[in-house]
């Protein structure tokens, strides 16, 4: 082999290892890309599952509230059963 072309294979084997360095850390980063985005989606479904299930019940105590909740045995909604549904509210939001 001439001098010129062993330059040359030398030379094409310094960039070729270079390139597959470069490629390595792509794939690398595009890995873990992935990875962050599978956490980062998967925490917003748990959190907004969790805020549902936390929420639900004090929700429903509102609605209970506002809509007159449960009657009394003659039918009708009870004063003091509303305003005792509201103290337990109140109780359970101070927790």
């Amino acid at each position: 082999m001439d001098p010129e072309t062993k330059k040359f294979m030398e030379e094409s084997l310094v960039l070729a290892k270079q390139n597959n360095v470069m490629l390595t850390k792509l794939v690398q980063a595009q890995q873990r890309a992935t990875i962050f985005k599978y956490v980062y989606w998967g925490a917003i479904i748990i959190s907004t599952i969790a805020v549902y299930y936390v929420m639900k019940p004090l929700l429903g105590n509102l609605l209970n509230i506002y809509t007159g909740g449960d009657t009394s045995i003659s039918g009708s909604s009870s004063q003091e059963n509303n305003q005792k549904q509201m103290e337990d509210l109140i109780k359970s939001l101070q927790k």
